[in-house]
């Protein structure tokens, strides 16, 4: 007898037994998977981007290291870094915006916003609720957001 007639037999004892445990049990397992289903309810609504205090504790850490690079003698040293960080502060601060509700530019501004645009955006995240540093160098005129 060949291998080729071996698995024959296999397949013709074999396939009987898999059609029987099939029918036996594949209702059950389609109910059991649908009870599953009813059981997981509605879809629960996932937050979108990072948590708000995360946001802002990113935002309060950035607005610091603004106002030190703002605040240093080297500023022809580090106009590349304070640039960085402003984009950085843009794209925190357009993110927690579309987080409280705030009205703020398209996020695919965020990195080039200006310091006026900024300032306004930060002002309306303070109003917002958001707690932020009181005085941060380069956005404000007059201490205040």
């Amino acid at each position: 007898m060949s291998l080729l007639d071996a698995s024959r037999i296999v397949l013709i004892i074999a396939a009987p037994c898999i059609m029987v445990a099939g029918i036996r049990h594949l209702p059950r397992w389609c109910s059991a998977a649908a009870e599953r289903w009813r059981r997981r309810g509605p879809d629960v609504p996932m937050p979108y981007g990072p948590p708000i205090e995360r946001l802002a504790a990113d935002l309060r850490r950035l607005l610091r290291l603004h106002g030190e690079l703002a605040a240093s003698a080297h500023h022809a040293f580090c106009a590349h870094r304070l640039w960085a960080v402003e984009a950085a502060i843009g794209m925190r601060a357009v993110e927690a915006a579309t987080a409280l509700g705030v009205p703020h530019p398209p996020p695919e501004r965020a990195d080039s916003l200006t310091r006026t645009e900024l300032s306004v955006l930060l002002s309306g995240l303070v109003r917002a609720g958001l707690v932020l540093p009181a005085r941060v160098g380069g956005f404000t005129t007059d201490g205040r957001f």
